[in-house]
């Protein structure tokens, strides 16, 4: 957790904390340890992830390049106004995040506008961050049903769910995090004007805005549209009618349809929405080739992040005294999987402040453990992957997270200014909808 909050990558720094672990519980093997436990997990995320990283860097940045995400942003702004700057920027970047448009693109796409708005609506910058932090990594992130965030993707590999799990529960705990977050950011912005508090003086260096010609906004929405309409097609509809029958074969790696339904749903999607741009916003495209070489270069480094993670969680998962942690977790109120595995997943991801890391350690380590008392309970699998899935956007949030250090740095704000927002809409707000969603599911099941 230090080092990652001083900035120092986790490509190296995960090896080298689980060789770190391994010598200190055991002695060693170091390099057997990391070549056949760490990268072998490491190697493993890959495979299963590596086509959603890609083709989503992909899409955020044709959407970028093709002028769509700064007319949606620009678009939604206007219409709500300065009086309206909080909600206008947490919106935009809500409609952004939800159609499969990464988290950077998106402040860095917002970001100038929201700065002007706030500004001339006199709330503080330092509030900014929030709104942003509010609307690409909380509901739409982990809440509603069919959100493309790999965060959603994960545990439908571990518990043979969909991205639409739950969707009741989801849409009743993403507007928890909606108005519970801009009811605070709202109370806050009309604090600091009570007392005076105007923009603030900043010396800022803001992303030049270009009047460049840009799709309309019918059209820009298009490729969003195309995301969460295939996703839900695909998901709920097609594949799950299809013969899949093939993939109890060996060479398909003998797995069940439902484990890989999710992932392909998201993979038609994204592929769509990409054609979608570049057929019908082909004009809009300076340089089409140098737009997918940077978007698939953007890729590598997400995925290598968690990945990394993810082979540094199955280093400590060997380790004799994980066992004892283990049972512990899981032993915290046996007869309510769904509390434990939302102190799991939030556990996780707040140590490696990654979400879609603690996640996917959790499910690495434990989802087995957890889907079998959950069936044997009567638990429905639905109700196991939202649970998972919000928790995985609570702790992660901490100081050191690596999303919240990029987000500070682009808005030229500091944890010392701007954290404590992001720490209540960003982690105690999802706790507590993590919390209604546990209740509600324990009271009436998945729905």
């Amino acid at each position: 957790m230090y080092f990652a909050y001083r900035g120092y990558s986790v490509l190296y720094l995960a090896p080298v904390l689980a060789a770190l672990a391994v010598l200190v519980a055991q002695g060693g093997p170091v390099l057997a340890t990391y070549t056949q436990i760490f990268m072998t997990s490491l190697g493993r995320y890959v495979v299963l992830f590596f086509p959603i990283f890609l083709l989503g860097a992909i899409f955020g940045k044709l959407m970028a390049d093709s002028g769509s995400s700064t007319t949606i942003a620009h678009t939604i702004m206007q219409r709500l106004g300065a009086g309206h700057a909080i909600t206008a920027v947490t919106l935009a970047c809500g409609v952004l995040t939800f159609g499969g448009v990464s988290l950077f693109v998106v402040a860095f796409a917002i970001y100038p506008i929201a700065a002007a708005l706030f500004r001339e609506a006199q709330v503080p910058k330092r509030l900014i961050a929030g709104a942003i932090a509010l609307g690409s990594f909380t509901f739409t992130m982990t809440a509603f049903p069919g959100t493309p965030a790999i965060q959603n993707a994960i545990p439908t590999r571990f518990f043979g769910t969909t991205t639409f799990a739950a969707p009741g529960l989801g849409i009743i705990a993403g507007c928890i995090m909606l108005f519970g977050g801009l009811a605070w950011l709202q109370m806050r912005a009309r604090k600091a004007q009570a007392a005076g508090e105007g923009y603030g003086d900043h010396q800022e260096n803001l992303p030049r805005f270009e009047e460049a010609e840009r799709p309309g906004f019918a059209l820009a929405m298009l490729p969003i549209v195309v995301v969460i309409g295939l996703n839900a097609l695909f998901s709920l509809v097609v594949f799950p009618r299809l013969d899949l029958g093939y993939l109890a074969q060996q060479a398909y790696g003998n797995v069940s349809p439902t484990a890989v339904i999710g992932t392909w749903a998201l993979i038609v999607a994204l592929l769509g929405a990409i054609l979608t741009v570049l057929v019908l916003q082909r004009r809009y495209l300076r340089d089409p080739q140098k737009t997918l070489n940077e978007g698939t270069a953007g890729s590598m480094l997400p995925i290598f992040n968690t990945a990394s993670e993810v082979g540094y969680g199955a280093v400590i998962a060997s380790l004799a005294a994980f066992v004892v942690v283990r049972d512990f977790v899981v032993g915290i109120a046996p007869d309510t999987p769904t509390i434990s595995l939302a102190i799991a997943v939030n556990a996780l991801a707040g140590i490696t402040g990654s979400a879609s890391g603690g996640l996917s350690i959790a499910l690495d380590t434990l989802g087995g453990t957890y889907l079998e008392r959950a069936n044997a309970l009567g638990i429905s699998p639905e109700l196991l992957h939202r649970i998972a899935t919000i928790s995985s956007g609570g702790f992660d949030s901490l100081p050191h997270n690596g999303a919240v250090i990029s987000l500070l740095t682009i808005t030229g704000l500091t944890h010392k200014s701007s954290y404590g927002d992001i720490f209540v809409v960003n982690l105690l707000i999802p706790v507590l909808a993590l919390v209604t969603v546990i209740v509600l599911g324990t009271m009436f099941g998945a729905f």
